[in-house]
């Protein structure tokens, strides 16, 4: 019968240990659900992070979601990201290349 106390002692702790699991967060934290509802009035750009519009945000957005759209790329970028491709692909083939 000794271990009848042990088992009362280790049921205590772990209803314990349990009970801390199911606390709530501190007040001072901001409900996820309040967070989603929240109308942003200041945004920075995703492309160079300036200060923008809610509005010119919106659009930014809408743009960079729409597959359709021209690209945001410098042209002289993107034709070194063209010459760069095409290194690659000749590369196999002409072993000279650096």
């Amino acid at each position: 019968m000794p271990r009848l106390p042990l088992l009362l002692i280790g049921s205590g702790i772990i209803a314990t240990l349990g009970n801390s699991a199911l606390a709530l967060p501190p007040p001072t934290e901001i409900p996820e659900e309040v967070l989603r509802t929240e109308v942003i009035t200041e945004a920075r750009s995703p492309i160079d992070n300036e200060p923008i519009s809610a509005a010119d945000y919106a659009a930014l957005q809408e743009r960079l979601r729409d597959p359709n759209t021209s690209t945001i790329v410098n042209p002289d970028i993107a034709q070194l990201i063209q010459l760069l491709e095409f290194r690659r692909v000749l590369k196999p083939i002409l072993l000279f290349l650096p």
